[in-house]
């Protein structure tokens, strides 16, 4: 018999200051210092002001090594450039999920003078986390997506498998994720495996877990390996991201740009970026 999974935190998303953008951060945190295999959340909601030029706005070339940064663009549009020569741009609805692998410098610019995403760090086998890196761009229209059966819950699937919709991004690991756009009134239960650590942000809105649970926007939700599936129900108009993964089971150091195994791993990478190892990227 299925069981729904119990909720074991309810972490607040607080502002931070990373350099000139201001994000808010429920992980890492102290309460939940990583969920593996998710390292990192940060939530942005920017408006450039009139004078600024877009193409300077956002974030400037930096290096990556042994993760993989995932935007998902809620609001406006992303132009993504790198070393390794790919430009893609990502609009309202859309994902860019790149596989940092041994190391590649990239900058994410606006493309619209409002702008709502979230990136997360995803951890990457140790295994991997010299492969390649590559780089997937997936639009709204390329999206699977599913509704709810009282048509008021529409999930849109990147990775894995979630309610019968394959994401098209393949991942290292097995990763389920899915933006959720709900309105109020609606309802829906989302199956995701008890091995799975699983969470749940919401951007805004008000809504209620296993009919129980009040939970407003700016918060992320975890959830105890105790069942087989979640409940939403939203009380108003809701935007969530949903995320389960299988973990990895391997200690990480995250320091800076980097996720690696060990410190000497991340002195690895940084004398590999000084020295260029990382490639170039000189924007137009």
């Amino acid at each position: 018999m299925e069981t729904p999974r119990t909720i074991s935190q309810v972490l607040p998303a607080p502002m931070m200051h990373m350099g000139k953008l201001h994000v808010r951060q429920p992980l890492p945190s102290n309460r939940l210092p990583y969920l593996d295999p998710f390292v990192l959340l940060h939530h942005a909601h920017t408006i450039a002001d009139p004078d600024q030029q877009l193409q300077k706005a956002g974030v400037d070339p930096h290096p990556h090594r042994g993760f993989s940064p995932v935007t998902f663009v809620f609001k406006g549009g992303v132009r993504h450039r790198d070393s390794r020569q790919n430009d893609g741009t990502v609009y309202e609805g859309g994902t860019q999920w790149m596989n940092a692998g041994m190391g590649i410098i990239h900058s994410e610019r606006p493309l619209t003078a409002e702008q709502e995403i979230i990136q997360m760090w995803v951890n990457t086998p140790a295994a991997n986390k010299m492969d390649q890196p590559s780089y997937y761009p997936l639009t709204k229209e390329q999206t699977p997506a599913t509704t709810s059966p009282d048509g008021k819950v529409v999930v849109n699937v990147v990775t894995g498998d979630l309610l019968g919709q394959q994401g098209p991004i393949p991942t290292f690991t097995p990763i389920n994720s899915g933006t959720i756009h709900m309105q109020a009134g609606g309802t829906i239960d989302i199956p995701v495996p008890a091995s799975h650590n699983l969470f749940v942000y919401f951007l805004d809105g008000y809504a209620k877990i296993n009919d129980d649970r009040l939970v407003t926007g700016k918060n992320m939700v975890t959830f105890s390996h105790d069942g087989d599936y979640i409940t939403l129900e939203a009380l108003e108009d809701t935007r969530a991201l949903l995320m389960s993964g299988e973990p990895i089971g391997e200690e990480i150091v995250a320091q800076g740009p980097f996720v690696m195994n060990s410190d000497i791993q991340i002195m690895e990478a940084y004398r590999d970026f000084r020295k260029g190892k990382m490639g170039i990227l000189i924007e137009d």
